[in-house]
């Protein structure tokens, strides 16, 4: 019996090393579906940003110039807020505009005056609409309750700036 004590030791320690679990990080808890909408959010948040000050420097009329301020003013809020969110998540946000959206902001820094106007609000109220469907979505059936959460608050503002470019645009025809 004395030699099978050590024996007993032995796979009770086993036992409990295998049975501890490796610690849990935040970004393995987020699915799949939520990180993607947290870079999609990302992207788009970054790009109205960068144009929304072409717009205020570059158009024409004082609506286009006065919405891409309010871009800058209400997105980059978002845009902190999400940055936050996504590093309580664990989740590495770009530093950058990737392809697609790097070259939408080329194109427009090679308009001015009404060209620029008509193409900046043509591709406002496009990005709103595919922003308004993103995130209504991410609110009413993504899995994490924070980042859901962050969905609902925004996407009331993006419904409203989707509102105001249709406005302007309207008044554009």
């Amino acid at each position: 019996m004395k030699t099978c004590l050590p024996l007993i030791v032995f796979v009770a320690l086993l036992t409990v090393v295998n049975f501890a679990a490796p610690p849990v990080r935040a970004a393995d808890t987020v699915s799949a579906a939520d990180k993607a909408f947290v870079m999609k959010a990302a992207q788009g948040g970054m790009t109205e940003v960068e144009l929304g000050q072409l717009a205020a420097s570059q158009g024409a009329s004082q609506e286009v110039k006065d919405f891409g301020s309010k871009m800058v003013t209400d997105h980059g809020a978002a845009n902190a807020e999400l940055k936050t969110l996504a590093a309580s998540k664990s989740i590495t946000l770009p530093d950058k505009l990737d392809a697609q959206h790097a070259a939408m902001v080329d194109k427009m820094k090679a308009l001015s005056g009404a060209a620029f106007d008509k193409a900046y609000v043509k591709a406002m109220v496009a990005a709103h609409k595919k922003d308004d469907a993103l995130f209504s979505k991410e609110a009413s059936s993504g899995s994490d309750p924070d980042i859901k959460a962050f969905a609902a608050k925004t996407d009331q503002t993006v419904k409203m700036h989707l509102t105001m470019i249709e406005d302007i645009q309207s008044k554009m025809k």
